[in-house]
């Protein structure tokens, strides 16, 4: 804590700058230091104003504007961009840094290209953002500082993809894991939700990130959709309209910028937009009816950013472009016939949906000729970058069609409340994140989402009499997590048997002999993980355990719909996520310390007659 003179000082400053560049009065050096502290205090909710109404009073519209005769060509085009930096501190020096953009330090980066956002990631992509609570609000702090002290001196909206559950999260531990949206749906209640979206927008606004990627829109009616699955909160349009709403209330209230994703609709494909460009098939009366409402109801509830899909859909715009470079969608749709009037920012401009057809000096323009205002991640962004200006200057891109975007951006700005002082406090972020309270808050919330789908011949729960246990099938950590929980109890003495993604014949035999000498074997599935093979594998091992006629339990602790392979498997429960909070409460439903509770959010059909359901939506037995 020695060094917080100085960083008060360079607050000090910051205030004062960025007072004079919005047209304030700059805060004398006693005001200032009497604002930082309350900026410290606040912790990382200079952004908790509640809900967030798009309707900008005059004062916010009037300090935009006058925010935006300061600013040079440039420095408008910068504020499109929503850029990833690579390393842990604003002054970390790393190569890739320098390859991307030719600059060492992600200070530099921004000093660079002053651009409107930054996106973490954690070390699975490369950057490295996110290791501990400390150490990301400091370097929220360091990019903020960076952004302030020069140009138009504009603070950055700090994002991230944190929706919750095991597939897209960034923030590991000490952040309290939640157990993700379809989890969520299966509890069926919505005040979980809401503490779900509530915990984690707490926590990230302790650590400086103003703008949450989430939630997901998606009403994921097809089983076989490679991208989307847990994500969505499930394939029923009003469960997704009612959790949808209130996760953005949610958000709001714990201090963040909430944004649904993937308009219009990403729930009905079987490819992965990352890698390749998906075509929406569903008639506009179709979408109207499935894949906007929740769209439309996040809308109602005021939410702050909507993204983009890179999708094809016919029925919306013939000429067959993705969502995100669509006028027909972007504009037509979300802007004047939905009347959606914050920011949209683009998936990814660097996954194969964008990139396949559209270059790095296209992409940027033709989204923002779409409609869009935030552009995320740009590949090269030096070609993107000089590709928006030769637009802007040529006319292909009217200097009033930039304005708009950039004043949107501006006035959100404002309004989250990041002028004049952006910052939060180390300290504070250490105690928030993780917190024994929000932690004892998931617990509760991740044992009631746990769904029983099949218990024949009272194969659970588990006696609490002294045996063995084999716990097996996919996740190296996820068994090991299970494991530890089941071995906690007395009398329960666990083996650990991993069988991988696509199982051999060895591997099965292997697991086969194991399971006739424990008297309880648990099995983890994971068909999404196999890829193509699609879990054949898996379902393969599952049918030689039970085959041994000794008491077998699969969990499926992705997606419910894996049952579909080995539909006569005596006892079958519905994780929907396999971090190690949903592990403890597996074995808490295991042993029947809790009942559960939870409730199918999707249809699951039969795997050879899609139109014929196995179970319904809504079922879910108990005990």
């Amino acid at each position: 804590m020695q060094q917080e003179p100085t960083t008060r000082r360079r607050v000090i400053a910051a205030a004062a700058g960025v007072a004079a560049a919005v047209g304030a009065t700059a805060p004398s050096a006693s005001a200032a230091s009497t604002t930082a502290s309350s900026a410290a205090s606040l912790a990382g909710h200079s952004g908790a104003a509640g809900s967030s109404p798009h309707g900008s009073s005059s004062a916010v519209r009037a300090r935009a504007a006058a925010l935006l005769r300061r600013m040079s060509l440039e420095e408008k085009i910068g504020q499109l961009f929503v850029v990833e930096i690579y390393g842990q501190t604003a002054e970390t020096e790393h190569a890739r840094n320098r390859e991307l953009y030719g600059v060492s330090t992600p200070a530099e980066v921004i000093e660079k290209y002053r651009p409107g956002g930054v996106i973490y990631f954690d070390a699975r992509r490369g950057p490295d953002n996110v290791r501990e609570p400390r150490q990301i609000a400091r370097l929220s702090n360091g990019l903020q500082r960076a952004a302030v002290r020069g140009g138009a001196r504009v603070p950055l909206l700090v994002s991230i993809d944190q929706e919750g559950g095991s597939v897209v999260y960034r923030m590991l531990e000490p952040a309290t894991q939640l157990p993700g949206n379809m989890a969520l749906a299966a509890t069926r209640s919505t005040r979980d939700a809401y503490d779900s979206a509530d915990i984690i927008a707490d926590e990230l606004a302790a650590v400086g990130i103003n703008q949450n990627y989430a939630p997901v829109a998606d009403v994921n009616i097809n089983p076989e959709n490679p991208v989307i699955g847990v994500r969505s909160f499930g394939s029923d349009t009003d469960l997704c309209v009612e959790f949808v709403s209130t996760a953005v209330r949610g958000y709001h209230h714990g201090g963040v910028a909430s944004a649904a994703k993937h308009f219009p609709g990403h729930g009905d494909t079987d490819v992965d937009s990352h890698t390749g460009l998906p075509e929406i098939t569903h008639t506009r009366e179709e979408l109207d009816r499935i894949d906007l409402p929740p769209f439309r109801a996040a809308i109602r509830h005021g939410v702050d950013t909507i993204m983009t899909a890179h999708i094809v859909v016919p029925s919306l715009d013939p000429s067959r472009v993705p969502a995100t470079m669509s006028q027909p969608i972007v504009t037509g749709l979300l802007r004047e016939e939905l009347g959606f009037d914050g920011l949209i920012a683009t998936d990814a401009l660097d996954m194969g949906g964008a990139t396949a057809d559209f270059p790095p000096d296209v992409a940027p323009v033709r989204a923002l000729q779409a409609g869009c205002d935030q552009l995320v991640l740009a590949p090269q962004l030096d070609t993107a970058f000089g590709a928006v200006r030769a637009a802007v200057r040529s006319g292909k891109v009217s200097e009033e069609r930039l304005d708009a975007s950039v004043r949107r951006i501006v006035e959100h700005k404002l309004r989250r409340r990041l002028f004049p002082l952006p910052y939060v406090s180390e300290r504070r972020a250490a105690r928030t994140v993780g917190s024994r309270g929000h932690r004892a808050r998931a617990r509760e919330i991740t044992e009631r989402s746990i769904t029983l789908l099949r218990n024949e011949s009272g194969a659970l729960p588990l006696p609490s009499s002294s045996s063995t246990v084999l716990v097996t099938g996919w996740g190296t950590s996820p068994l090991a997590d299970l494991a530890r929980a089941i071995g906690t109890r007395r009398g329960q003495r666990t083996t650990t048997l991993e069988t991988g993604t696509a199982p051999n014949s060895a591997t099965i035999a292997q697991a086969t002999e194991a399971a006739r000498t424990h008297d309880v074997t648990v099995v983890l599935a994971n068909a999404a993980a196999a890829g193509k093979e699609g879990g054949a594998a898996q379902a393969k091992l599952i049918e030689s355990l039970v085959a041994t006629g000794r008491r077998v339990i699969v969990a499926g602790v992705r997606l419910p719909y894996d049952i579909r392979r080995f539909p006569g498997i005596p006892a079958y429960l519905a994780t929907y996520s396999y971090t190690a909070p949903s592990m403890t409460a597996l074995a808490r439903v295991l042993y029947g310390e809790t009942r559960p509770h939870g409730k199918l959010p999707v249809t699951i059909p039969h795997l050879d007659s899609p139109d014929r359901p196995l179970y319904p939506f809504g079922h879910g037995l108990h005990y």
